[in-house]
């Protein structure tokens, strides 16, 4: 895991929303923080970018067909109480968005969206879903990505609605389609995220 230069490490070696803030731009690593250390993770592979950008359109034409009112954005800053996090998705209330430049505040953000790669399956499985629960975002998707694109298995689709700090899990019936109703009412197909 690649690990920000000297030049740029804080004095006192815990890091602040300030310090990752001002570090320059990365175009080959994610560059999150949480409870004071710094999680670094590549930039996705190609698979996990065409179902990032699938579900991206989708969600979209989903948001639109409804009326809501909300932009579905790709790996945004979110500041949470304890970091500032990258996810993959995010369904954020429009005005917000409108009128956000490098981050969002997770108190704007509806839904969080994150899909599991092997490089970020225990973030994501355990810490991250617990820092946005505390953070009060509503819903958290988590999309298990095949093990393989040669693979016959679909994607595994979870989504949790926020009760107090923590996620209360559902597993969506393995569709197709698959049918959601919140942030807005959305139905798709599985197999078309990973389709070649």
């Amino acid at each position: 895991m690649p690990v920000p230069s000297p030049q740029s490490r804080p004095p006192t070696g815990h890091w602040t929303l300030r310090d990752v803030l001002a570090l320059p731009e990365d175009t080959t690593h994610r560059t999150e923080l949480a409870r004071g250390r710094l999680m670094t993770t590549p930039r996705p592979a190609l698979a996990h970018q065409r179902v990032s950008h699938r579900l991206h359109t989708l969600l979209e034409r989903s948001a639109r067909e409804s009326g809501a009112d909300v932009e579905i954005l790709a790996a945004v800053n979110v500041i949470v109480p304890d970091g500032l996090l990258i996810p993959d998705l995010v369904i954020v209330d429009a005005l917000a968005a409108h009128n956000a430049d490098l981050t969002l505040h997770a108190h704007d953000i509806l839904t969080v969206i994150e899909i599991v790669t092997p490089t970020t399956h225990h973030t994501d499985h355990t810490l991250k879903p617990t820092l946005y629960a505390t953070a009060a975002i509503p819903h958290y998707w988590r999309l298990d990505l095949p093990p393989s694109r040669h693979s016959s298995n679909l994607p595994h689709l979870t989504t949790g609605h926020r009760r107090a700090d923590t996620y209360e899990d559902h597993h969506p019936l393995p569709g197709p389609p698959v049918h959601l109703n919140a942030p807005f009412p959305i139905t798709f197909d599985l197999k078309a995220l990973v389709r070649l």
